[in-house]
């Protein structure tokens, strides 16, 4: 029986466009320049989260999952999954702009890669003045708009571009082209996937000179044209309630607004819950365990654990994720 949730050492990836808000504001360690993501809870191959405490602190996600079962993730999720962790848990600071991109949904990915598609949401926990994010087309074009403006380097012309602030929150589906601009710092959920399609990257040479591998032709084939009126996903957040946000068939998101105490029952669930601390500072306890949640920092409720009590000092944030 598992008595209390987990925490695990982040997987600090450095990238061409990171910067150094993960260290000075979320606390990561780390001695490299340019960390662009903390991979939170990964089952990533070759990128697998370990646990960094308690009576299984260096144990891999996997192991934890093939020793505990469903009573760490839930019967139909074990059933579904295996051994296998179906999400990624990420934070990422964009110092400059990602590469406009897209992601192939499970079919595709599938065939293409054995792997898992790639719907995602993004939560913002702050942006620079000005900082933008890109989702979607602004209009309506075809397959031949599209690649003219591509091949002529004006594709911002007809993509939709936002100004960003804390809270704001975007659902990204499969084929949906998007971007993480310069001056952003967020909260990603995921399918486990580490697939990703690169249409233009701004034409940007690494320290060698090289340029990063585009992936046009397989984006073509994945690309969703559709168009929407707004992007910017809308919720009603109250203080020490939960609030849903995102639900869809990979993964269910609400907030967390804490001053003062909440207490949890997720008795008429079965799935493990996870807790990403996006403002603030949290305790989660029950009769067996206490646990602090720092601002940046991620937990992994298992689905055996059912009841406890978040409390806050202050006001806080948290994201609550989980597998309906």
């Amino acid at each position: 029986m598992i008595k209390a949730p987990f925490k695990f050492t982040p997987i600090l990836k450095e990238k061409i466009w990171g910067g150094n808000k993960l260290k000075s504001l979320l606390n990561k360690p780390s001695n490299t320049k340019n960390i662009g993501e903390s991979w939170e809870i990964s089952d990533v191959e070759n990128d697998v989260s370990i646990v960094s405490s308690g009576k299984d602190k260096g144990k891999t996600l996997t192991e934890l999952i093939t020793q505990y079962k469903e009573d760490l993730v839930g019967e139909k999720i074990y059933n579904t999954f295996g051994n296998k962790f179906p999400l990624l848990i990420k934070f990422i600071d964009a110092k400059e702009s990602l590469s406009i991109q897209l992601h192939p949904n499970d079919e595709l990915a599938k065939k293409r890669h054995n792997s898992f598609g790639k719907t995602e949401m993004w939560y913002v926990m702050q942006a620079d003045d000005d900082a933008k994010l890109i989702v979607g087309f602004k209009k309506k074009v075809n397959s031949e708009i599209y690649q003219q403006h591509l091949s002529e380097k004006k594709l911002l012309a007809i993509l939709n571009e936002e100004k960003v602030s804390h809270g704001d929150v975007y659902f990204i589906p499969t084929g949906r082209v998007h971007a993480i601009e310069a001056g952003v710092l967020l909260a990603e959920i995921q399918q486990t996937s580490d697939i990703t399609y690169r249409i233009y990257d701004w034409d940007r040479q690494d320290k060698q000179g090289n340029h990063r591998d585009l992936h046009t032709k397989h984006a073509l084939e994945a690309l969703d044209f559709s168009v929407k009126k707004n992007y910017k996903t809308t919720y009603n957040a109250q203080l020490n309630k939960t609030s849903p946000i995102v639900d869809c068939p990979f993964f269910t998101t609400n907030i967390l607004l804490i001053d003062g105490k909440i207490d949890k029952n997720h008795s008429q669930k079965d799935s493990f819950i996870i807790y990403m601390c996006v403002k603030g500072n949290v305790t989660f306890a029950n009769t067996n365990f206490k646990m602090d949640l720092n601002y940046g920092e991620t937990i992994l409720i298992p689905n055996c654990i059912t009841k406890y009590e978040i409390s806050s000092q202050e006001e806080s944030e948290l994201l609550e994720v989980y597998i309906n």
